[in-house]
């Protein structure tokens, strides 16, 4: 068991901090192009397996700051990519079986770990789990609201479930690894510094958006659906 640990502590590293060079990469690059969904996939499958393999560690030691940020990381990345199969929404196009499920477990999750976060003082379990049911709320409301989602409201998904994920990983590695920043800081200041640009960017396509731009448009190429 201590060697499978250890192989498993080393392949979440490896995939950890491919998901922190990779990240960049993928924003940095021309939206919706070849090289932007290329490094978005290794983006996304980093986190898969960084946060996989820390689930599987936090669930062996008991280490729950470690299991909070494995599953937040991999929810956020999975909603993040699961909202390119639903760019149609406001079409009529009906959520699948994968969607209604994920909804619902990370309700559960997430309603959990807040209510953990109430009952033990715990901080990442209060911003985890308040962040997490807010996106995981607003998420099951676009699947049963009568009138549609507006247009782009899939990009505003995408961009917050790959931000939010890598969020997640910087501020895991930073309480784990920067021990010269203080607590809570070393595990809140990801969010302070990231969430600011990221609401920024989204109310500039909300403004694009209520323009009448496509969401194509808005990203300067056309971006190929990932299910065509």
């Amino acid at each position: 068991m201590e060697t499978l640990l250890l192989y498993n502590r080393w392949l979440h590293i490896a995939a950890g901090f491919l998901g922190f060079f990779v990240a960049p990469v993928a924003l940095y690059v021309r939206k919706g192009g070849p090289a932007h969904r290329l490094w978005g996939r290794v983006f996304f499958w980093a986190m898969v397996v960084a946060g996989a393999t820390a689930i599987f560690s936090a669930a062996m030691k008991g280490l729950t700051f470690l299991l909070l940020t494995g599953i937040f990381s991999l929810y956020l990345a999975w909603f993040g990519y699961r909202s390119l199969y639903l760019k149609k929404l406001h079409q009529g196009q009906r959520p699948a079986l994968v969607d209604w499920a994920g909804v619902g477990a990370g309700l559960l999750v997430f309603g959990g770990t807040l209510a953990y976060g109430f009952l033990s003082g715990t901080v990442p379990s209060l911003v985890f789990g308040a962040i997490g049911l807010m996106t995981t709320g607003r998420q099951l409301w676009s699947y049963v609201q009568t009138t549609p989602p507006t247009p782009g409201q899939w990009l505003l998904n995408h961009i917050s479930g790959f931000v939010g994920s890598y969020i997640a990983a910087v501020s895991a590695f930073s309480a784990t690894s920067l021990h010269f920043i203080p607590w809570p800081w070393n595990f809140l200041w990801p969010t302070l510094l990231m969430v600011p640009p990221m609401i920024w960017v989204q109310n500039r396509y909300k403004a694009r958006f209520r323009q009448g731009q496509r969401p194509g448009a808005v990203v300067e190429v056309r971006i190929q659906s990932e299910t065509a």
